[in-house]
């Protein structure tokens, strides 16, 4: 298995948006998630429930927190699925 790349990140993440979210508009990583793509509470949580089905992470709520814009998401993807992709178990990345 390899590694992910930061756009194929940010595609889930889209195809995401637009099935869960209704977000059809391109997404961008220097995007902010409340204001540039306009989500309440509920909005955004469900991002990160589907984010985390997705790409098969847990999102931490210290980390949820602090993801400020979809590259900090991205971002915060990438260090989750990196473990697995090491050989790691998928527990280590919950």
């Amino acid at each position: 298995m390899t590694a992910l790349s930061r756009q194929e990140i940010l595609d889930g993440i889209a195809d995401v948006a637009r099935e869960h979210l209704s977000f059809n508009d391109p997404i961008r990583p220097e995007m902010g998630l409340i204001d540039d793509l306009r989500l309440d509470s509920l909005r955004l949580l469900t991002l990160a429930v589907e984010v985390e089905n997705r790409f098969r992470v847990r999102l931490d709520p210290d980390e949820e927190a602090s993801i400020a814009t979809v590259g900090d998401l991205i971002d915060t993807v990438a260090r989750k699925l990196a473990p697995q992709m090491d050989g790691g178990s998928a527990a280590e990345s919950r």
